[in-house]
């Protein structure tokens, strides 16, 4: 793939019907998502309701990678209203397969955390991924993730064979 240019912003009510599509397609493309081709659950309505809670929301975010007006990517940090476990973010990033390998999982991490670290109250973000998921694995520790458990039969493939998750984490200041 030649240079691309890609924009980051964070997602808006508008982006709904966008982000329902690139959310089926990129469940399709890969089986390393908890989430399968059923997607986020929600209707356009719906999910535009949810993304204004969000973009208004201090402990959540989710931003969307763009080349030419479409989503090619996307991060989030999920948090709880409750003062317990406000300050903990559980991390996903998804990014469509012709996008692999150019850099923008990493950009799209690299955002979230300076996020996280500079304009939020999280102090712990979190993630789960599929032990086989090499590649995000290593990207996750190139950012200082840990490995703190290993959750064995923590997702089933479509042949309903148990893989084993990890829950990694990384401290925020």
């Amino acid at each position: 793939m030649s240079e691309v240019e890609i924009t980051l912003r964070e997602a808006i009510p508008e982006d709904a019907e966008k982000l329902l599509q690139v959310s089926r397609k990129i469940a399709e493309e890969t089986d390393f998502l908890i989430m399968d081709e059923a997607g986020l659950g929600l209707n356009e309505e719906m999910l535009g309701l949810q993304l204004a809670d969000l973009y208004e929301s201090e402990n959540n975010l989710l931003l969307l990678a763009f080349m030419d007006e479409e989503i090619v990517g996307m991060t989030s940090v999920k948090s709880a209203s409750e003062f317990t476990v406000a300050h903990i973010g559980e991390l996903g990033i998804s990014v469509l397969k012709e996008f692999w390998g150019i850099g923008l999982g990493t950009a799209l991490l690299d955002e979230v955390l300076y996020w996280s670290e500079n304009s939020s109250p999280l102090r712990r973000v979190e993630l789960t991924v599929q032990k086989r998921n090499q590649r995000a694995i290593h990207l996750y520790q190139k950012f200082g993730f840990i490995i703190e458990a290993v959750m064995e039969r923590g997702a089933r493939d479509a042949q309903g064979e148990f893989l084993d998750v990890l829950l990694m984490s990384k401290l925020i200041h």
